[in-house]
């Protein structure tokens, strides 16, 4: 299965949704790592469907819903991926990155201003969504049920605040201890 597949089987998990719920939740989620789009949402889900992990089931009313929900094989197939080793993952800005020497300077800054400004926006975004996790976790029962959530969203704050300060540093060509940058 496609990473996608777990990450709709996972949040489903938290109970039935249309494919424009799941596109919300995932967006306001694990979005800032992950992005999925309509185009390859509904096909995933249909494939779940297909595989026996979900089922669809077409509401009556003017909106005509399609509503998703985990069955059994579903949740398995979740927790038995979940369960699994880690693999880590890939970075295709890290990629690019790599291959920069081959650009000129100009647009060499360019591009890695326009990163930087996308970072920024995702840092902004992610501590406003602390913020309103604080504020709700504040006003729950047994908020430390919520740890590894929480935990994964500080993860990205933190990982945003330490790609930022790179880019930063490689922008201003600071000195890598092995490369002496030109002047």
């Amino acid at each position: 299965m496609i990473l996608l597949e777990y990450i709709l089987l996972g949040m489903l998990m938290e109970g039935t949704m249309s494919g424009y719920d799941l596109k919300k939740t995932i967006d306001s989620t694990v979005g800032t790592f992950y992005k999925a789009s309509y185009g390859s949402l509904y096909p995933a889900l249909k494939r779940l469907a297909d595989k026996g992990m979900v089922t669809l089931t077409e509401t009556d009313n003017s909106k005509n819903k399609k509503l998703y929900t985990l069955l059994p094989s579903g949740r398995i197939a979740f927790l038995e991926w979940l369960s699994g080793p880690m693999q880590s993952g890939r970075n295709e800005q890290l990629i690019r990155i790599f291959f920069f020497d081959y650009l000129d300077e100009d647009l060499r800054q360019k591009r890695l201003a326009e990163y930087l400004f996308k970072l920024d926006q995702e840092i902004h975004m992610l501590e406003a969504v602390q913020s309103v996790v604080a504020g709700e976790l504040a006003d729950i029962e047994n908020p430390e049920n919520y740890y590894y959530r929480v935990s994964v969203l500080a993860y990205g704050l933190n990982h945003f605040q330490m790609e930022r300060q790179w880019l930063r540093d490689i922008m201003e060509r600071k000195d890598l201890n092995h490369v002496k940058p030109e002047n």
